[in-house]
């Protein structure tokens, strides 16, 4: 069913109300009044059934995911800082202060599910529409954008022969335990042991003999899946229960150190090798992202306008089009300008946008020349993404996961700059008051 909104009339002799205890200039507060929280429920409405139990406000969701991606936290976290601030209550559009919080934390992944990558793209919309409502983003620089991609990585260990084989040992003796199979042998003991001895062999002296070792323990995850495979024979029961991991470990026995599409992590086999030629990391594991974010230097900073997850790792000039799509969806205006690195050679994009490529000799126009320089200016949004927000470590569940979090960490960084925003305008109109008291004052003391 529908949610039912959250009541913001009434009185209640025992509570006191949350906007007669707090500071109304709280730039939480001044962010509330800012956001069109409507626009939620005539987006999400239809995805609801109408008959039964009544879903939980959306205003409540949306404001729980905002404050979580805009200060960085997990579901936990945000949940019990929640509890204890009543600034995050009244922005999430509670009347009251409230001791207990009104669902549990597994409520958020199954509303995050609901409602999908797609329908979540309205909220990195709304926090648009509320920067351009604060001036803090100017209409018209929403008609040039700079756009660059990058790597948003998966909450995974870093994979080796070892630890992926030893992990599918130990996977498959939970799930026989689990449904009261009785193995052969286990062979936890000796691979947890074969795994400690490729760890202190492989880089030294012993390398050929730490590779033993790994292609002892690749036979005995063989063994044990033949062995189980032998046992749930005929059980259609069993065999469902065992298929997904029967499937993936079948994979990471015949994957070779040549093969595309390997596997990188039993629990996440979306995830992907992606080479960025750093120094300090040559290769990161997860999915690619496209980023696009205003070029001009505001006062409110480099708003994200756009953000998509790129499954397969494509060339980069085939994702310019559909990611200047996205922009103008969301932002309501055309895209002029695209300004891109040398990654985008020869996209062949036939549009009305221009796109000026970096290090691109013959350009006449002081303001491209000048707009270009400022194509850099997206790396140290990509470095708040990850640092600030939760683009460093995705901890949701499968590709669609990796795309609700792109998302939702776009829309946090871009209520981050209208919170800091807010902050300075506040203590700008602040030290007028100020200068005009002390004024006032000066004109009325008698000489």
């Amino acid at each position: 069913m529908r949610p039912k909104p959250l009541p913001t009339q009434g009185d209640d002799l025992f509570r006191s109300r949350l906007d007669a205890i707090i500071n109304g200039r709280h730039p939480l507060v001044q962010l509330a009044g800012l956001i069109d929280w409507a626009r939620f429920d005539a987006a999400f409405g239809s995805l609801y059934a109408e008959t039964g139990r009544p879903g939980l406000p959306t205003r409540l969701m949306v404001g729980l995911h905002l404050l979580k991606h805009m200060k960085g936290l997990s579901d936990e976290e945000v949940c019990a800082q929640w509890v204890e601030n009543p600034y995050m209550q009244a922005f999430c559009g509670e009347a009251f202060f409230c001791h207990l919080l009104p669902l549990d934390r597994s409520s958020l992944t199954r509303w995050r599910h609901r409602i999908g990558a797609d329908q979540l793209e309205v909220l990195l919309a709304e926090t648009i529409a509320a920067a351009t409502r604060s001036e803090a983003l100017p209409p018209e620089r929403l008609e040039r954008v700079t756009i660059d991609t990058s790597v948003q990585t998966k909450a995974v260990a870093h994979p080796t022969d070892s630890h992926l084989l030893l992990r599918g040992i130990e996977w498959l003796n939970r799930l026989a335990q689990r449904h009261g199979i009785r193995l052969r042998q286990s062979y936890l003991r000796l691979a947890t042991r074969a795994k400690r001895e490729v760890g202190r062999l492989v880089h030294t002296r012993g390398h050929a003999q730490a590779m033993r070792y790994v292609r002892k323990m690749r036979t005995w995850l063989g063994r044990l899946e033949r062995d189980i495979g032998r046992k749930i024979a005929g059980n259609a029961a069993l065999e469902a229960a065992f298929a997904t991991a029967r499937a993936r470990i079948a994979r990471l026995l015949a994957q070779r150190p040549e093969d595309p599409n390997k596997i990188y992590a039993l629990h996440a086999p979306e995830v992907e090798c992606i080479a960025k030629g750093k120094a300090r990391i040559r290769y990161e594991f997860g999915v690619k992202l496209s980023l696009a974010v205003t070029n001009a230097r505001a006062e409110g900073g480099q708003f994200v306008l756009g953000v998509r997850t790129l499954p397969g790792n494509p060339y980069d000039g085939h994702t310019l089009g559909a990611q200047i799509e996205q922009v103008e969806r969301l932002t309501g205006h055309p895209v002029k300008r695209a300004y891109v690195d040398r990654g985008y050679r020869g996209h062949k994009l036939e549009a009305l946008t221009q796109v000026f490529v970096s290090h691109t000799r013959g350009i006449v126009s002081p303001t491209i020349r000048r707009e270009l320089r400022r194509r850099n200016a997206i790396e140290p949004v990509i470095g708040h993404l990850k640092s600030d927000g939760l683009v460093e470590r995705n901890r949701l569940l499968g590709a669609h996961g990796d795309a609700i979090n792109a998302i939702l960490a776009a829309a946090g960084h871009n209520l981050r700059l209208l919170v800091a925003w807010l902050r300075a305008l506040c203590a700008l109109l602040w030290a007028a008051l100020l200068v005009r008291h002390h004024a006032c004052r000066a004109t009325l003391t008698p000489t």
